[in-house]
């Protein structure tokens, strides 16, 4: 590469750049920050108005821009007129990756309410919770969805929008059908928006056991979808013009769920705003992706490293022509060096990239890829971005030197304004405009972050978060159990997996299986460990009562 990356963040960053970054202050918080972005997504979505290129191709159905704006100006017409909505009221989104779902995002920020992202393989009573915590006015859901929430929809009197419901019936006297409510040929509504506006609920996984609504405004999106735009033309700056580029239009698959930041931002969003072509699938199958990659020439594949490993794996590999994708990887998880390795040896054109963000950054931070990951493997990018900063602090949060072990902090006005309804724990969390991400790591000599540990007491499994005291919490719930601890156990293919190690009552009784099934009625199928090991004795603890968890794996699964 010809210039560092500092060098290549100057000039796109510089006076004069569609990308020019400027100093942005408010509430006593300085952020570089993008002049040029637009101050709500209303604006963002507008650009695709009119545009007849292919936008979203799933499964036989493609459509344009201007037919997916036809329909956003449908349902933005029947939330106001038929639903009632208005700004600042929440709309839950709770389908598996469909057409739908970004025309509902879509919409819901264009009238200004907020759109709520639930997870679509969260059981019942963690719907439940989410409808009740965000105290939703609209459901819109797939059939799956509309039958785990109906019940409680009703009972918090929540009307609900069916989408694709085929196999439903009969309806719900709190359901409607999408064709029957979203008819194209209205106008949208007109409506005043502005940068400080709610815009997003996306919950993360809370280390009480609840989940929390991660909080974004319309101008952080807007800045978002900027930065990670901007990281395309500073790689492009430091490639230089000499360096060969793809002929192809740039075209990204979709194989991570929208409920998702990384499938909404920096996918979804991203093709929406420079009007890319976004290719979904109607659920992860490394084959099938294959098949896409090369019918639609798909040239960008970001999902978590599990997804990198099921493509260079499958047995089909060879049989399907990928010379079309540039860049393979993504985030959510560490990628061993072996996978990174595997992807630029097994691609034509295709170069490893990892990107290190989270719900709380909308998914952006520090980005490594091409030869930056092979001059410093393990790393996850040079800081500072062209609006993040990141420091190591350590416990007493004074800023660490170059190689001194702490925790990362990040700073930029993509992060997240707060968790919804939990003061307290948006405190704790954003401290004078920085965010503690609760991850340990070291920033070397040449500005490159790693990341080592986590602070917080999670699993990382193929790019889900677990929180084991959400786990803990449901296995005490069986009566035979006596004391419990979740940790995770490393997997070359998830990344980890969540296991456990029970100690039961005396007297009782209790399989592996029996405690699955137990599992399997209060949590999300990803969260149900898959090693299991019970126990009559007591679990390892250290002097001061705790569960010394680092020791378990040895101890348990040796």
């Amino acid at each position: 590469m010809g210039l560092s990356f500092q060098e290549a963040n100057a000039v796109v960053g510089g006076p004069g750049s569609p990308f020019e970054v400027i100093d942005v202050e408010r509430d006593g918080v300085t952020n570089r920050t993008f002049k040029n972005a637009p101050s709500d997504l209303r604006q963002l979505f507008e650009t695709a108005r009119g545009i007849d290129e292919t936008f979203i191709v799933y499964e036989d159905e493609d459509w344009t821009f201007a037919e997916v704006m036809e329909e956003v100006d449908a349902l933005s017409h029947a939330l106001v007129h038929h639903y009632g909505v208005k700004p600042g009221d929440r709309v839950g989104i709770a389908m598996r990756n469909y057409p739908e779902w970004i025309i509902s995002f879509a919409a819901i920020l264009s009238i200004g309410a907020i759109s709520v992202s639930m997870n679509a393989w969260w059981t019942g009573q963690e719907l439940e919770y989410a409808i009740n915590d965000a105290q939703l006015s609209v459901l819109i859901g797939d059939t799956e969805r509309i039958e785990r929430g109906a019940d409680a929809c009703q009972r918090a009197n929540v009307r609900m929008l069916g989408v694709r419901l085929d196999k439903l019936a009969p309806l719900a006297p709190n359901v409607e059908h999408w064709h029957d409510v979203v008819v194209r040929g209205v106008a949208m509504p007109e409506v005043e928006l502005s940068a400080d506006m709610d815009a997003t609920i996306l919950y993360t996984s809370g280390t009480t056991g609840y989940p929390k609504g991660a909080v974004s405004t319309h101008g952080t999106i807007a800045q978002t979808v900027y930065a990670f735009s901007s990281g395309v033309a500073v790689a492009a700056v430091r490639r230089g013009p000499d360096e060969p580029t793809s002929a192809l239009p740039p075209c990204f698959i979709l194989i991570v769920p929208l409920f998702h930041v990384t499938g909404c931002i920096p996918v979804m969003m991203s093709c929406f705003s420079v009007h890319l072509k976004l290719v979904m699938m109607y659920r992860w199958d490394p084959e099938r992706a294959l098949q896409l990659i090369e019918r639609h020439k798909v040239t960008t594949f970001v999902g978590v490293p599990t997804q990198s490993w099921d493509l260079v794996e499958s047995q089909q590999f060879s049989d399907y022509d990928t010379s079309s994708l540039t860049s393979v990887g993504g985030g959510g998880a560490p990628a061993p060096p072996t996978l990174i390795n595997r992807i630029n040896n097994s691609f034509k054109n295709g170069r490893s990239g990892l990107g290190y963000g989270m719900t709380e950054t909308n998914a952006y931070g520090p980005r490594i890829e091409g030869d930056d990951s092979v001059s410093h493997p393990n790393s996850t990018g040079p800081v500072p971005t062209l609006v993040m900063e990141v420091e190591i602090r350590d416990e007493a949060m004074r800023t660490l030197g170059p190689n001194e072990n702490g925790e990362i902090w990040m700073k930029s006005p993509t992060l997240i304004r707060g968790y919804w309804r939990q003061p307290e724990a948006t405190t704790e969390t954003i401290v004078d405009g920085w965010l503690r991400s609760g991850d340990l790591g070291h920033i070397d000599d040449d500005g490159y972050l790693f990341v080592e540990d986590r602070v917080k007491d999670m699993i990382l499994r193929a790019g889900e978060n677990v929180y084991s005291a959400e786990v803990e919490a449901a296995i005490y719930e069986h009566p035979a159990v006596y004391e419990a601890a979740v940790f995770g156990l490393p997997d070359e293919r998830l990344g980890e997996v969540v296991a456990c190690a029970v100690m039961l009552k005396p007297g009782e009784h209790l399989s592996e299986d029996e405690l699955r099934v137990h599992l399997q009625t209060r949590l999300a199928n990803f969260k149900v460990p898959t090693r299991v090991s019970i126990t009559s004795s007591p679990l390892p603890r250290n002097a001061a009562g705790k569960f010394v968890k680092r020791e378990m794996p040895g101890i348990y699964f040796p």
